[in-house]
């Protein structure tokens, strides 16, 4: 019997820019569409994901139609959701700015205090994981575009001791599953600087 470790390749990819990352607007779970310019910055990157056998998404709409828009062009789909992948619970903060966190909570954002309703990691990191554990599972083997959020990325590169404190729009990092773990490789850019405009976060 061969003693091959089975390797499940994650492409996890920031969706495409939102009608409220252009207002920077904390979204957590609120489910704003992708912007016109986020529906470009789809089909820009759609050309650098390279083969893949099957795209998986967030069911968050910013995520789930950056992951349709590439599907549909690189011929892979229908897009697979995993509940799990969804972004961070900003709690009170969703659809504030950061400006208006501050006036609401003056020095919160800057001490590490959050409101009522957030998400804490405690609770975020094992349902990342539980997601990427099924993912692995469904499709051992196999090379995946998974399609998710910056605080979910960025929390996971934590976790894996790689953190680069900021993710924009349509970057990614590739994570790889085999029965010994998971382990990080390379953060990629799948668009231009050009097409950077507007999405760039920390964890919202």
């Amino acid at each position: 019997m061969s003693t091959e470790l089975v390797t499940t390749e994650m492409l996890f990819v920031r969706h495409g820019q939102s009608t409220w990352n252009a207002l920077k607007r904390w979204q957590g779970q609120a489910d704003p569409p992708l912007s016109e310019f986020g529906e470009e910055q789809a089909g820009m990157a759609a050309k650098s994901v390279g083969q893949v056998d099957v795209v998986i998404a967030s069911p968050l709409e910013r995520a789930l139609a950056t992951a349709s828009i590439i599907g549909a062009q690189i011929g892979v789909g229908p897009v697979q959701v995993v509940d799990g992948l969804k972004e961070r619970d900003s709690g009170q903060w969703s659809g504030l700015t950061r400006v208006e966190i501050e006036q609401k909570w003056p020095g919160w954002v800057d001490s590490d205090r959050r409101p009522e309703g957030w998400e804490y990691n405690k609770d975020l990191v094992p349902r990342i994981l539980e997601a990427v554990e099924s993912i692995a599972a469904e499709f051992p083997g196999a090379t995946a575009l998974v399609v998710s959020h910056g605080g979910v990325i960025i929390e996971l590169e934590d976790h894996l001791g790689v953190n680069e404190a900021r993710i924009p729009n349509l970057h990614g990092r590739i994570v790889r599953h085999t029965a010994n773990g998971l382990t990080a490789g390379d953060r990629l850019e799948l668009i231009p600087a050009d097409m950077r405009t507007g999405g760039e976060s920390k964890r919202v």
